[in-house]
């Protein structure tokens, strides 16, 4: 039986979003891009001050209960007492709450995903220009577009790592739009909301697979 959220849960009134991103758990995880318990999900509640229900560490992505959420602030900690803990990650997802138009952020670890964020690590990231799907990331009106993958290193330091994503948000000559890997790890995007969010996983992790195998990675 569902664990179900009662009136005194700190997110309390937020099942309908919760139930998105539970849903978005199921998905992923049959697909194979969120295995184990890899992977960590939120909703933003509220971008000025960041508010977030975030997955919690540890949790089967494919058996997500709504009880499996925290309720966290911008310093990335519960903001209400004798809540789970929060994934590692979620510095990460604080950063990327705080533009304004962020409403859902995901965060997938595809074999593709990893293989390419390793690939092309030296190099900075990879482009993505041609393809019809580029279409299906907001904005995107043409498949005549070049689009950008930036690729961090992996790090246990994630407050380091958090302050190196949002200078790559903030900067005015390049900034990072939609999505970005972390090297032999993982795949961060996020939308306005978590039908936006989970279409750009979708249409990121189509990419990949295009992009590995048109310049001759092995097959899965």
């Amino acid at each position: 039986m569902t664990n179900t959220l009662t009136g005194t849960h700190p997110l309390s009134g937020q099942e309908v979003l919760i139930d998105q991103l539970r849903e978005c758990g199921r998905l992923f995880h049959s697909r194979g891009w969120s295995v184990g318990t890899s992977s960590n999900y939120s909703v933003v509640l509220s971008n000025d001050p960041v508010e977030l229900a975030v997955t919690a560490s540890g949790k089967d992505k494919g058996r997500l209960e709504q009880t499996d959420f925290v309720h966290i602030g911008a310093d990335g900690s519960p903001i209400e007492t004798n809540q789970p803990k929060s994934s590692a990650e979620t510095m990460l997802h604080v950063v990327l709450a705080e533009q304004p138009e962020v409403g859902c952020i995901l965060h997938t670890h595809s074999v593709w995903g990893t293989l390419l964020s390793d690939h092309f690590f030296e190099q900075g990231g990879f482009d993505i220009e041609g393809f019809e799907m580029l279409k299906g990331l907001e904005g995107i009106k043409t498949h005549e577009h070049s689009h950008w993958i930036p690729v961090f290193e992996n790090t246990q330091d994630i407050p380091m790592l958090a302050d190196k994503v949002r200078e790559r948000l903030d900067d005015p000559m390049e900034p990072m739009t939609h999505g970005f890997l972390i090297r032999k790890h993982g795949l961060y995007t996020w939308g306005k909301d978590v039908f936006s969010a989970r279409r750009h996983i979708e249409i990121y992790e189509f990419l990949f697979e295009c992009v590995a195998r048109k310049i001759g990675m092995p097959g899965i």
